[in-house]
């Protein structure tokens, strides 16, 4: 491995801090965007259990306790609930565009790898070949031998540029995905802990109008 990565010339420096960066960005992500720290389970359970405003206290504690991107959206439709169903939603979506952004936060890096990774293979092979002509240039061509050993040398960076990409794009991709489908649960989640809390408040303004109805 040692004579692999010396025989690629400079640019295989590069590379090898591209690799670092990258492994380093994919494990940060695999821990960042587990569910549990995005959207604890036992926060799912208290918001399915609460169905009105009684509730909210023990909701409110747990949300502190358990702090997550689930968690902050829940606390700040807690703390608009005396305005507008449409008010709140609106607040709760804005959050939640942040919320995404911080999910999403190093997946550009990896794009930018899968992007540059193959080039920097491409342009150390280049310079390999460079070099390796201006060699035979000088010497001539009586070492077959040595010719297609040089060559097999410069394509080092291209191979290592290619490991280097292809892991990286395949956890864009998926962390990509993930961070989608993890804002279409939290959406879904939120919006019907919304409905439940305001379909109370109606419900009981409607009792109050048809009594006051009745007594007229």
């Amino acid at each position: 491995m040692l004579q692999f990565l010396q025989a690629g010339g400079p640019f295989m420096i590069l590379l090898v801090l591209t690799s670092i960066v990258s492994v380093a960005f994919i494990l940060e992500r695999a821990f960042a965007l587990r569910r549990s720290q995005v959207a604890p389970e036992v926060v799912e359970d208290a918001l399915d259990q609460c169905h009105n405003k009684d509730d909210l206290p023990n909701l409110q504690v747990l949300c502190q306790q358990k702090p997550s991107p689930l968690s902050r959206l829940v606390l700040l439709a807690i703390e608009h609930l005396p305005y507008p169903k449409a008010d709140n939603a609106d607040c709760v979506q804005t959050r939640a565009r942040h919320e995404v952004v911080r999910l999403e936060r190093g997946l550009v890096v990896l794009e930018i790898i899968t992007g540059i990774a193959p080039l920097l293979g491409l342009v150390g092979t280049l310079h390999g070949m460079i070099v390796l002509f201006g060699d035979i240039g000088r010497v001539g061509l009586g070492d077959n031998a040595g010719i297609a050993r040089g060559i097999s040398i410069t394509l080092n960076t291209t191979l290592a540029g290619l490991l280097i990409a292809i892991p990286s794009l395949i956890s864009w991709s998926y962390y990509s995905k993930r961070v989608e489908s993890l804002a279409v649960e939290m959406e879904t989640l939120l919006e019907e802990f919304l409905r439940k809390q305001y379909r109370a408040p109606a419900a009981t303004r409607k009792a109050a109008a048809k009594q006051r109805a009745e007594t007229r």
